[in-house]
């Protein structure tokens, strides 16, 4: 995946945290969690930090590269809707059709505008055009 973050050319600050790989640009984030991850709202505390300093109140939109297998606690979705009120478009890329399938019963937990993509160009270029809309 980094070889498709540097052909944009766009700046960005990338961070190897403890669940995975984070890359900031100017307006959104793209993540890609490690194999096997078990997402819960303790362990995202470090990527939540990031992602709070490198924003502020700003309106950004996250992007979720799932080229990875891991899972989410849904049990703690309500802690993460509250923490990113500024979180105006998130978007996941998905490899295959199971992961498609957890993406429509995460959208019952979480209020974020969400839409899922097979392409990450397809993903930016959805999370920017919400991003004007949402200014």
């Amino acid at each position: 995946m980094t070889n498709f973050i540097d052909s944009l050319n766009n700046a960005y600050h990338s961070y190897q945290t403890n669940i995975g790989k984070i890359y900031f640009f100017e307006n959104y984030v793209i993540t890609n969690f490690d194999e096997g991850v078990d997402i819960d709202y303790e362990n995202f505390d470090e990527v939540e930090g990031l992602i709070k300093r490198h924003f502020k109140e700003k309106p950004f939109g996250f992007i979720a590269n799932r080229s990875h297998s891991y899972s989410i606690n849904l049990t703690d979705a309500r802690s993460f809707n509250k923490a990113f009120p500024n979180l105006k478009a998130y978007a996941i890329v998905v490899y295959n059709s199971l992961t498609e399938r957890v993406f429509e019963i995460e959208n019952h937990f979480f209020t974020y505008n969400r839409k899922a993509f097979k392409d990450i160009g397809h993903a930016i270029c959805w999370v920017e055009e919400n991003l004007q809309v949402n200014k």
